[in-house]
C-alpha cells in the first residue's frame, strides 16, 4: 500500500515539472519575438512626394503660352512676339505665341479667362479688352475680375487729320470751324466701335461739336475718301497717317495721346487744346485671375527689361506705337477708367451694344 502511494506522488511531480518546462519555453519564445534582431535593416519613415511650390521661385518650369486674340502681323502680335523672345532668354524657358483671332478679339480673350491662374497662360491684349464690354451685349468675360494685370506694354495714339480744303491749321481752329458749320462736316472710320470712331466721339463730346459719322468697311476706303475730299476729317493710326501727311494729301492737327510721339514729333497732342483728352490705343499683358503675385512680379520684371531694348522700339515703330511699361496697379486702374470713359462716350453718341 505504501509503495502504491509513493509511485502515485512520483507521477504527479513529473507531470508538474513537464508543465513548468513547457511554460518557460513559451515565455522565452514570446520574449524573443518582442526583440528586434540587431542585423535587421531599419525602415525609413514615409515621406510625401514633393510638389512644386506655387510661387515665383521656380517659375517657369515648363513652356508658357502667350495668347494673342488677333491674327499674326498686327500691333498686338508684334509686341507679344518680341516679349516672348526676351522672356525665353531672361527666364530660361520657352515662351510661345498662340494666335486665337475672331469675334472682336473675344475668342482669344475668353480662352485666356478660362485658363488656370498658374502663370503658364498669359494674354497680350489691345484696348478692346475694355471696349468690348461697352460695345457688345454678350461678353463672356469680366475685364476687371477675370484677369491679373501685369503691365501696359505699349501705346499707339491716333492722329486727327483733315482734308487740305478744311481751313483749320490746328485743333482750336478746327473746333471753331466745326462749331460754325454744325452737322455739315463729316468724319470717316473703319467701322462702328473702332478706336478711330471712339476717339472722334470723345473729341466731339469734349469739344461740343456736331460732326457726322461715315462708317467704312476698313481703314483704306476711309483714307481714300479723305484724300479725295469726300469726307472732311478722321482719326487714323500714325502708321497710316504719316505717309499721307508727308505727301501733303492730308493735314495733321493733333495726336490722341497725352504727349507727342517720335514718329510725328511736330504734331502736338489734342490735349494741349482739350484738357484731359486721351484716346490712346494700348497693348497690355495680363494673366488669368488668381495667378500668384510672385509670378506676376517675375514676369513684370522681365517685361520691363524687354521694353527698354532698341529692338522693341524699332518693332513698335513699325505699327506707330511706343513702349510704355506700367505697374500692375496702374494697369488695373486704367482698365477701370477705360470702362467708365468709353461707356459714357457710347451713351452720349447713342452707340447701342450689338
Amino acid at each position: 500500500m505504501l509503495r502504491y502511494i509513493l509511485l502515485l506522488l512520483l507521477c504527479v511531480c513529473t507531470q508538474i515539472g513537464q508543465a513548468d518546462a513547457q511554460a518557460n519555453k513559451g515565455d522565452a519564445k514570446k520574449s524573443e519575438a518582442k526583440q528586434v534582431p540587431k542585423n535587421e535593416p531599419k525602415t525609413e519613415p514615409k515621406t510625401e512626394p514633393k510638389t512644386e511650390p506655387k510661387n515665383g521661385d521656380v517659375y517657369p518650369s515648363h513652356p508658357v503660352r502667350i495668347i494673342v486674340p488677333s491674327p499674326p502681323g498686327g500691333g498686338t502680335d508684334i509686341v507679344a512676339r518680341v516679349l516672348a523672345q526676351h522672356f525665353s532668354t531672361t527666364l530660361k524657358q520657352q515662351f510661345f505665341v498662340e494666335n486665337r483671332p475672331g469675334a472682336g478679339n473675344m475668342i482669344g480673350i475668353e480662352a485666356a479667362a478660362r485658363s488656370a491662374g498658374d502663370g503658364y497662360t498669359l494674354l497680350m491684349v489691345p484696348s478692346t479688352l475694355a471696349l468690348n464690354s461697352v460695345l457688345y451685349k454678350k461678353v463672356n468675360y469680366d475685364p476687371v475680375n477675370d484677369f491679373s494685370p501685369i503691365t501696359v506694354a505699349a501705346t499707339a495714339p491716333n492722329v486727327l487729320v483733315v482734308n487740305p480744303s478744311v481751313p483749320a491749321k490746328n485743333v482750336r481752329e478746327f473746333i471753331d470751324y466745326a462749331k460754325s458749320k454744325p452737322g455739315d462736316l463729316t468724319y470717316g472710320t473703319p467701322g462702328v466701335g473702332t478706336s478711330p470712331h471712339m476717339s472722334m466721339e470723345l473729341f466731339k463730346s469734349m469739344a461740343h461739336v456736331d460732326i457726322r459719322h461715315i462708317p467704312y468697311r476698313g481703314t483704306a476706303p476711309a483714307v481714300t475718301d479723305i484724300i479725295s475730299g469726300q469726307i472732311h476729317a478722321m482719326f487714323a493710326n500714325a502708321l497710316t497717317a504719316r505717309p499721307q501727311v508727308e505727301a501733303g494729301k492730308v493735314r495733321a492737327l493733333g495726336v490722341s495721346g497725352p504727349k507727342r510721339i517720335a514718329a510725328m514729333s511736330e504734331v502736338p497732342p489734342v490735349a494741349d487744346t482739350l484738357r484731359g483728352y486721351d484716346a490712346m490705343q494700348w497693348y497690355g499683358l495680363v494673366a488669368p485671375a488668381k495667378t500668384p503675385r510672385a509670378i506676376i512680379m517675375r514676369i513684370h520684371g522681365a517685361a520691363m527689361l524687354a521694353l527698354k531694348t532698341e529692338e522693341m522700339k524699332e518693332k513698335l515703330a513699325q505699327d506707330g506705337a511706343e513702349p510704355e511699361g506700367t505697374t500692375p496697379e496702374a494697369f488695373a486702374a486704367l482698365i477701370k477708367s477705360e470702362l467708365e470713359k468709353w461707356g459714357k462716350v457710347a451713351r452720349e453718341a447713342n452707340i447701342e451694344a450689338q
